[in-house]
């Protein structure tokens, strides 16, 4: 919104990562639903963040219409170099906003994938994105809309996130948690509670990832691998599991270190991962969250000892 002559003015380069941190962040959230106050660690959940992705992707790539480098008005750019005849009946209706959010938050519930000849561009997957709702993906306007969009998303999934922990379900989800056998011989159904808390989850992490397409530029197969739900576990590790923010935190911080780190020294990336990860388990093992926490309560006990 300002000149970038002004000392507030954020370029757009920091805009668009900024958002895909605030993505992050949401699957980072999504798994301390389940992990933190359900006790399943999922370590695939990043494959909910890149179905979420595909549906975003496929309503995208159909705002391109004939502006594509085959011009082809209906079949996507990948679709008419791989010699596909007609569109698929699973795109059908991707071409309306309102049934691709429709899809967004129901294809984590379902799983395929990424050959050829399923019709989502292969290893190549999709990219050249044109358009979202009319506006251009590229301009400026449209990145922060996307950036603030993302931080909207993410402020509403912790309020919702927030009132189900604080609830008597989320009381009695941390208590399947803690004795699952013990709420079984109270006669509570706790699969009901596990599948309602996971689904939720699955559906915030495809929001993430419906998000974090159109301001990154390119959605494929890669999004489904292992180690990114194995990052994202971590994100939670590092920030405070169980404490809703500090996953958010740890999405934060770990991706900054990320960016400078790759940027600074690429080759050491893995190893850097790795012994945050055992650092974490050793001498973090409540977190960022957790950490600050011990810190407070060590000061308000070293005062309470201090004589009046």
């Amino acid at each position: 919104l300002l000149p970038p002559s002004s000392p507030f003015h954020v370029p757009t380069y920091l805009v668009a990562l900024f958002g895909k941190y605030v993505c992050y962040a949401l699957l980072a959230l999504s798994i301390d639903l389940i992990w933190g106050y359900a006790g399943i660690l999922s370590l695939g959940h990043g494959a909910f963040f890149a179905l979420g992705g595909y549906a975003m992707g496929m309503y995208l790539m159909r705002q391109i219409g004939s502006r594509g480098v085959y011009a082809n008005p209906v079949l996507p750019d990948f679709m008419v170099f791989l010699n596909w005849p007609e569109l698929p009946l699973y795109w059908y209706g991707f071409n309306h906003f309102a049934y691709a959010a429709l899809m967004i938050v129901l294809a984590p519930g379902l799983l395929a994938f990424f050959r050829n000849d399923m019709g989502l561009g292969g290893n190549n997957g999709m990219t050249d994105f044109k358009d979202i709702l009319g506006f251009s993906v590229q301009s400026d306007a449209t990145r922060a809309a996307l950036c603030f969009a993302s931080a909207l998303a993410l402020a509403i999934f912790l309020v919702i996130s927030g009132a189900v922990v604080g609830s008597r379900f989320g009381k009695a989800l941390t208590a399947v948690r803690d004795a699952e056998s013990r709420m079984r011989f109270l006669g509570y159904r706790v699969e009901g509670y596990k599948l309602f808390v996971f689904v939720l989850s699955a559906a915030m992490a495809g929001v993430a990832g419906a998000l974090y397409v159109p301001q990154v530029g390119i959605i494929n197969h890669s999004e489904f691998s292992p180690g990114n739900s194995i990052e994202a576990v971590l994100w939670v590790a590092v920030g405070g599991r169980g404490t809703l923010i500090g996953p958010v935190i740890g999405a934060f911080a770990v991706n900054f270190g990320k960016t400078w780190l790759t940027g600074a020294l690429p080759e050491i990336w893995l190893f850097a991962l790795g012994a945050l990860f055992i650092a974490v388990t050793l001498f973090l093992p409540r977190g960022i969250v957790g950490l600050w926490a011990q810190l407070r309560g060590r000061g308000t006990a070293r005062k309470a000892r201090v004589p009046a």
